[in-house]
């Protein structure tokens, strides 16, 4: 069976037997907060779980490494839908450790891009528009100044209300652990 169908037999299932009626709760987050933090798979039920809250407690924005990379992109305007439109009170940008853009290369991206078939006129298109592959692919070096960089975005922006705290912390995702890299009452 492929994943599609397996995923779309469980949910006709899911469906029918009203599964959905404990996870009902409305848009607007019950602990008025925004996590910005990592796709990383260990931290689906594990994120959650270590921060006490569940479904209908928080808005949650996932990417690769809990990015803030540019003050105007989709990341940015998520957090501040969220604050505006959501009321959301206090922004939380949780990076962890032994992330897969820890250390990670522009050019071992790249370098897998063209094994899958992406032709260097379709990198030259990436180019000539303005990107920096270099720069818009590359990981970062440590996950605490990572973290404390993307603070530091959202905090400044300047659409940003200065009322609103903005934390980072960096969790570990074995056991959940949370480490404080930026206390956002004080910062």
């Amino acid at each position: 069976m492929k994943l599609l169908e397996e995923i779309l037999n469980h949910n006709q299932q899911f469906v029918e037997e009203k599964k959905y009626e404990e996870f009902e709760t409305t848009k607007f987050p019950n602990k008025k907060m925004v996590i910005l933090t990592c796709m990383d798979t260990r931290l689906v039920e594990l994120l959650p779980k270590a921060l006490n809250v569940k479904n209908g407690d928080v808005k949650i924005i996932k990417n690769a490494g809990a990015l803030v990379t540019h003050p105007f992109g989709s990341i940015m305007r998520s957090i501040l839908v969220a604050v505006y439109q959501l009321q959301a009170k206090e922004v939380f940008v949780i990076g962890h450790h032994d992330c897969g853009m820890s250390g990670m290369k522009a050019d071992a991206v790249v370098s897998n891009m063209k094994e899958r078939g992406i032709t260097e006129d379709a990198l030259d298109t990436v180019t000539y528009s303005g990107i920096a592959a270099e720069e818009w692919l590359k990981g970062f070096e440590n996950v605490e100044d990572s973290v404390s960089h993307s603070v530091h975005m959202v905090k400044k922006h300047p659409l940003m209300p200065v009322d609103v705290p903005v934390h980072g912390l960096v969790i570990h995702p074995g056991t959940g652990k949370l480490d404080l890299v930026v206390d956002g009452y004080e910062a």
